[in-house]
C-alpha cells in the first residue's frame, strides 16, 4: 500500500475525531504519535517508519479517549482500507 494512502487515511481518521473529540483534541492526539507529521493546520502531511504502526497507535490514542465510540466511528473508514490491515482492538 503507497505511503499517500495512510496517509489519507490517517487525515479522515483526524477528520472523524474532530468531529466526535473536538479539533483541538483530535489535533494535540494526532500531534502525540512521533511517526506522524501534522501541519498548522491540522493535517497530515507525513509518516515516518511502518505507516500501518502509525494508524494503529493513532487509533488506540483515540480509543483510549473514548473508547467504544471511536471504534464505531473508525468502522467506515476501515472498510474503505481493507487490504491495509488496520485493527479495531
Amino acid at each position: 500500500m503507497e505511503k499517500e494512502q495512510y496517509v489519507s487515511m490517517l487525515n479522515e481518521v483526524v477528520a472523524k475525531q474532530a468531529v466526535i473529540l473536538g479539533p483541538d483534541i483530535a489535533i494535540l492526539k494526532a500531534r502525540s504519535v512521533p511517526s506522524i507529521h501534522v501541519s498548522d493546520d491540522g493535517k497530515i502531511i507525513d509518516v515516518d517508519g511502518d505507516p500501518s504502526a502509525a494508524v494503529q497507535e493513532l487509533i488506540d490514542s483515540y480509543v483510549s479517549l473514548s473508547g467504544q465510540i471511536v471504534k464505531s466511528a473508525m468502522t467506515s473508514i476501515f472498510s474503505k482500507y481493507p487490504s491495509m490491515g488496520a485493527t479495531q482492538s
